[in-house]
């Protein structure tokens, strides 16, 4: 990942622009070509950088349900692991944290009854205990990461 590469995701993490068009709009202001930035993009998802682009949205304002999972994987089926949960595209984030439990990841799903089956599908496949942590309050607080 190059200088110009950062500077594409720092503008894209900020604000992608609403229009039919979006990333024209942040090769104007990079100073190249859509197509230069989708190539770019393009690369960075395949090389495993970035995993998508997509807007945030509050699922309670959609009434959908959200919730934050753990579970302890043994370090040798951590990519065993990220890989069968990244099969869902209910799974918005997923991370490893030093201690116990040491694999986090959030779910978003249009009813609580579609996390269960997740939750359950992904037990039974691996014989891995999940940890269901539904939010009690929810804080969002945006972040923004400069990148370059």
């Amino acid at each position: 990942m190059d200088r110009i590469d950062k500077k594409i995701l720092s503008i894209i993490n900020k604000s992608i622009p609403i229009s039919e068009r979006p990333f024209l709009a942040v090769a104007e202001t990079m100073g190249m070509s859509e197509a230069e930035v989708l190539d770019r993009l393009k690369k960075l998802k395949t090389s495993g950088i970035i995993r998508r682009i997509g807007a945030t949205i509050n699922p309670r304002t959609i009434g959908w349900n959200s919730t934050l999972c753990a579970a302890d994987v043994a370090m040798d089926r951590i990519e065993e692991f990220a890989e069968f949960i990244d099969r869902y595209n209910e799974v918005t984030h997923n991370y490893l944290r030093e201690g116990y439990p040491n694999c986090w990841f959030t779910l978003i799903a249009p009813s609580s009854d579609r996390i269960s089956e997740i939750i359950s599908e992904i037990e039974h496949a691996l014989n891995i205990k999940i940890i269901n942590l539904p939010a009690r309050k929810v804080f969002k607080i945006r972040v923004a990461l400069e990148i370059e």
